[in-house]
């Protein structure tokens, strides 16, 4: 797609569904489903990026996922902690930053201190900014953010959205222009709740694993015929 004159996101919310529906189809093993996740999900950075898009926020494990069977969260945090390793690697590489939005804390092993480190490594990356969204929900931000704001004793009369929005995980972020989620569900699912109260929404019918680079072309595309309101007139 020729990006030239097009009004291209600067930040583009991901939700990529459908990795387990994806490999149930192909009788294979919901392992195996979020292995192919994670190859589309290295791939799926480079498309956005080099299409012009600076920050790609990913809801990569959320909150309410801890309720998985024991063996696929044991599988899922050996997978996320190699993502974490290599990701860094490819940042430093492709001169992109890292950042993690999150219960980063609550991560078991060695993943706060591989989580920090991603960060500490990549922080002057230029070429974009990918935004994991780990062991994150919506409504769990929120209250952390409450918590944080009684914790340093903010005057009920000083809150207001800014107030609330420098409270938030990565705050410096601007909100995404766009979330988009695979797998044919509509609905957001708590991904950046505060954050997208006025992002467009676009949903994909495909499983996360099938995404392709022509899908990022349509979703570009979408998104540069819609008009934005803001609740505005017009």
């Amino acid at each position: 797609m020729d990006n030239k004159n097009k009004n291209i996101p600067v930040h583009v919310g991901i939700i990529p569904d459908g990795n387990r529906r994806w490999s149930k189809e192909r009788n294979l093993s919901n392992l195996e489903g979020h292995e192919k996740g994670y190859e589309k999900l290295k791939q799926s950075v480079d498309w956005f990026f080099s299409r012009g898009v600076s920050i790609v926020s990913v809801y990569t494990f959320s909150t309410e996922n801890w309720d998985r069977a024991k063996d696929e969260i044991n599988y899922l945090m050996k997978l996320l902690r190699k993502a974490i390793d290599e990701e860094t690697k490819r940042a430093i590489e492709k001169n992109y930053r890292i950042l993690i939005s999150g219960r980063i804390d609550e991560l078991p092993g060695d993943l706060p201190d591989a989580c920090s480190d991603a960060m500490d490594k990549t922080k002057s990356g230029t070429g974009g900014t990918l935004n994991l969204c780990l062991n994150y929900g919506g409504r769990i931000e929120i209250v952390d953010a409450v918590r944080k704001m009684i914790k340093n004793k903010i005057d009920p009369e000083q809150v207001h959205e800014g107030m609330i929005k420098k409270y938030l995980y990565n705050s410096n972020l601007p909100d995404p222009d766009i979330i988009v989620r695979t797998s044919g569900e509509k609905r957001t699912s708590g991904c950046q709740l505060w954050e997208g109260a006025y992002s467009e929404l676009i949903f994909l019918s495909k499983y996360w694993p099938d995404f392709e680079a022509s899908d990022v072309d349509i979703i570009l595309e979408e998104f540069a015929n819609r008009k934005r309101r803001f609740g505005g007139d017009g």
